[in-house]
């Protein structure tokens, strides 16, 4: 967690399960867009929401466009637990790199921790057709439940939070199999 000074506010910032699934505390909970980074169905799961064997694919932070979020505050004493916690959870197989961004709520920028999706391991996916997004998230499970469970989730707290669900919901008629429900 370097540059963070133990005496200030910790700000994460959350783009997938971290919008509707925190597990920690937090002082509040804001919506923000970071630009510089899009949102991607980019990371194959090997724990979470799928297996080495039949891996899973869950949400990225990729390079370019911008991104709507939750940025939470976190108490400077709850600070480090918080980003213990964090590693535990997103560090799993280092898929990801954590990283600090600057992002917009409403007039104001704060700077957040947040977690960007590796390019170099064997686990990034890169750009796939909605196909083949499909058929990494049908009938895969993980130690966090099934797949198809996490892209509904997805797409449920997405209408919540107002963020455009077309592309998602593409895919899950995809993963259905042209029946949205799951």
């Amino acid at each position: 967690m370097a540059s963070h000074t133990r005496r200030d506010d910790l700000w994460v910032f959350g783009y997938g399960s971290l919008m509707w699934r925190p597990d920690f505390p937090h002082l509040e909970r804001q919506f923000g867009v970071v630009h510089g980074f899009h949102r991607a169905f980019c990371v194959y799961s090997h724990v979470h929401r799928g297996t080495r064997a039949r891996p899973g694919l869950v949400l990225g932070l990729d390079i370019g466009g911008s991104c709507k979020g939750v940025a939470y505050r976190v108490r400077a004493a709850d600070a480090e637990n918080v980003v213990e916690y964090l590693i535990q959870r997103e560090m799993v197989t280092r898929v990801y790199t954590p990283r600090w961004v600057t992002v917009r709520l409403g007039d104001r920028t704060v700077r957040a921790h947040t977690y960007t999706a590796a390019h170099n391991h064997v686990q990034y996916a890169g750009k796939l057709t909605p196909e083949q997004a499909a058929d990494c998230i049908r009938n895969n499970n993980g130690r966090s439940g099934n797949n198809s469970e996490y892209l509904r989730n997805t797409v449920t707290h997405f209408e919540e939070l107002g963020i455009d669900t077309a592309p998602l919901l593409h895919l899950e008629r995809l993963v259905a199999g042209g029946n949205r429900d799951l």
